[in-house]
């Protein structure tokens, strides 16, 4: 692994979830063990269970696959730490719309078990925030980010997540996201993919959810920042509290700026990205970013192992 003032930790969204993710980690790590524990005993039911057995419908709502992934990826940050070698400490952390709370926490921000109570508290707003106002998304392949913005506006849609060039998803309701994908079809889009999400995350329809955020966030304790965390909405470090009390509202309406996240770092000196959690589509993303970066995924048992073996 490269000099460790190079290396950035990246955070799994939602979406990267599957029945069965942790158990080897929980079964292998005290240290991974500790935090699903702290995970069901601060939201008062067998979140682990549900990780490790499903049902996978159970698992896939967004009130329960935001603290799953959270508290996965956090185990494996803590797992790999857990064995003292291989993992250098990081420059910066970003976490991919919900990844930005395992950020939080890798970087001191939130204890664990706040960490993961808040995620939980926003997955169900956001799916109350979906009922209110229903919407849904969808992942635009191969169109230009200038042509789909037109778009947006004209069917009165968001560009939700800038991912990677060539990959955008679009947020809004049902009727007008339906029209976006029939024209984005029409103007050269090589695919568009339906993503199955109880509400339109990241556009103004979420600000029941924001509503409801904004009375929870003043009753835990945030410090500030260990490492700076590069903010959804502005790719740019935020390096004190406020500023993450304020992210963490803004990122429910607005774009989610993972490329320039991304590009942010690079500028800044890191050349190793280690995507931290369940699935490899951070990984995915950055090869089309900028494959001279070296990636390295930590999401599992024999992932940890491998750390230890090459150190």
């Amino acid at each position: 692994m490269a000099d460790t003032k190079r290396v950035a930790y990246v955070f799994p969204g939602q979406g990267s979830q599957s029945v069965g993710m942790g158990r080897d980690l929980y079964e292998s790590y005290p240290a991974a063990r500790t935090v699903f524990e702290q995970a069901d005993e601060r939201l008062g039911f067998s979140l682990s269970g549900l990780c490790f057995e499903g049902p996978e419908d159970e698992l896939r709502k967004t009130v329960n696959a935001q603290p799953a992934l959270v508290t996965v990826s956090f185990a494996c940050l803590k797992a790999a730490q857990e064995t003292g070698k291989g993992l250098p400490p990081p420059a910066f952390v970003a976490g991919h719309s919900l990844g930005e709370y395992t950020a939080l926490a890798a970087a001191g921000v939130l204890d664990f078990a706040d960490t993961v109570y808040l995620a939980r508290e926003r997955g169900r707003l956001m799916y109350q925030a979906g009922l209110e106002r229903p919407g849904t998304m969808a992942a635009i392949i191969g169109l230009d980010e200038a042509v789909l913005s037109e778009i947006c506006q004209e069917t009165d849609t968001r560009l939700a997540n800038i991912n990677c060039p060539g990959q955008l998803v679009i947020s809004g309701a049902t009727d007008n996201i339906t029209r976006a994908v029939e024209m984005a079809s029409e103007k050269g889009a090589s695919r568009a993919i339906p993503l199955q999400v109880s509400g339109a995350f990241h556009t103004p329809l979420m600000q029941p959810a924001v509503d409801g955020m904004a009375e929870i966030i003043p009753t835990l304790t945030f410090r500030e920042p260990a490492v700076p965390i590069i903010a959804n909405t502005s790719a740019l470090p935020m390096t004190s509290a406020e500023a993450v009390k304020s992210e963490l509202l803004e990122q429910l309406c607005n774009s989610v700026q993972w490329q320039g996240s991304i590009e942010y770092m690079i500028k800044n000196g890191i050349t190793s990205v280690i995507e931290i959690g369940p699935g490899r589509v951070l990984t995915g993303l950055m090869r089309r970013i900028d494959r001279s970066v070296e990636t390295l995924n930590i999401g599992d048992v024999g992932a940890v192992q491998a750390l230890t073996e090459q150190s």
